[in-house]
């Protein structure tokens, strides 16, 4: 009797065991494929860049946003299976060390001391510091007559120094909190120009309220090589730059581009091959 009471046990402890397994399987089948689980993908972006990546009251949009939606789809995620993330500048290594994002398309530049700390697919856009001007102003030509002349850019950005310290010694910093205070700025002409990324630049001179009001220098003055950010290791890395071939190849890259950075009269660099960073 007391050996049939320890088999019956052991036989409910077993039975137990092997629903607990089971469970256990089909959480992680009904897991997304990157790990994000739930059949889901989050991605992070800008929430507040017109042009490349900005939340709106209709949704997402922007160049960044159509280049992560292409990709998530050839990952397998329709539109409504994608989780947008806001991932601002200075959090976006934390943001994919901890795993709140599965990528990152967020004008996301491929530097050394980044790729460092996680892996770039792509690049997937070639950028340039250049300058946003009036559209009737026809003394500033070249970055030399930035001299004399008033320069903004936002709180923080390298980008204004940049241009002080190597090409314009003479140009007057002004520091707006925002490029939406710069692009009133330069409107009211409070400032002579504005610098930062020409595609971001391209993303602000864009929208409607500003349509025909300013033009690009058309500089070239960094090279800024934008990748999309994967965890350290992740197998996404490969999967997606197979995505961003194909998103060259069937003409939705172009397609893009010209959508989102049309209106600013925006002279893009073909698309770039993977894996050539242009330093």
């Amino acid at each position: 009797m007391k050996l049939r009471k320890v088999t019956a046990a052991s036989a409910v402890v077993l039975a137990l065991a092997v629903t607990a397994t089971a469970c256990g399987s089909d959480n992680k089948k009904d897991s997304g494929s990157s790990g994000s689980g739930g059949g889901k993908i989050t991605v992070g972006i800008k929430f507040d860049q017109p042009g490349i990546g900005q939340k709106t009251p209709q949704g997402y949009a922007g160049f960044d946003v159509d280049v992560a939606t292409y990709v998530a789809g050839k990952l397998g995620y329709k539109p409504d299976q994608i989780q947008w993330k806001e991932t601002k500048s200075a959090e976006r290594e934390n943001a994919l060390s901890r795993g709140d994002v599965d990528f990152i398309a967020a004008s996301y530049s491929i530097t050394p001391a980044r790729q460092q700390k996680v892996d770039f697919a792509g690049p997937y856009l070639l950028a340039h510091q250049d300058v946003l001007i009036r559209a009737d102003d026809a003394a500033i030509k070249s970055p030399s007559d930035l001299n004399s002349k008033k320069l903004c850019s936002v709180t923080g950005s390298t980008s204004a120094q940049n241009v002080h310290d190597k090409l314009a010694p003479k140009a007057q910093l002004q520091q707006y909190p925002t490029y939406s205070a710069c692009l009133t700025g330069l409107q009211n002409k409070a400032i002579d120009a504005l610098t930062t990324d020409d595609s971001i630049l391209a993303g602000y001179a864009s929208q409607a309220a500003f349509k025909g009001k300013f033009k690009l220098g058309g500089f070239k003055m960094t090279n800024e090589n934008y990748g999309i950010g994967v965890k350290k290791g992740s197998d996404l890395k490969a999967k997606i730059n197979t995505a961003l071939e194909a998103m060259v190849s069937d003409g939705s890259w172009q397609k893009a581009v010209d959508k989102n950075f049309g209106p600013a009269g925006y002279k893009n660099e073909p698309a770039p091959k993977i894996g050539n960073i242009v330093s």
